[in-house]
C-alpha cells in the first residue's frame, strides 16, 4: 500500500469507539504509515468528512 492511494476499511480487530467503527466499510486515502507495537505498520486514513484515524494494514483493502 502507498500514500495517496484509495482504500476500504473491511475489518477491525481491535474494540473501538463508535466513531471509529462507524468507518467500517468506507472508503478513504492513505495519508502516512504508523509505527505500531514495534511488531507492524498502520496507516493513517483519511475520509471524505476530513476525519482521519489509523488502521492496521490487515484492516484495509485497496479500492480499485
Amino acid at each position: 500500500m502507498e500514500i495517496g492511494q484509495k482504500v476500504k476499511v473491511y475489518r477491525i480487530r481491535d474494540r473501538v469507539s463508535n466513531n471509529v467503527a462507524d468507518k467500517l466499510g468506507k472508503v478513504g486515502t492513505i495519508k502516512e504509515y504508523k509505527m505500531t507495537d514495534g511488531s507492524g505498520v498502520g496507516v493513517i486514513i483519511q475520509f471524505d468528512d476530513k476525519s482521519a484515524t489509523w488502521f492496521f494494514e490487515d484492516e484495509v483493502k485497496p479500492v480499485a
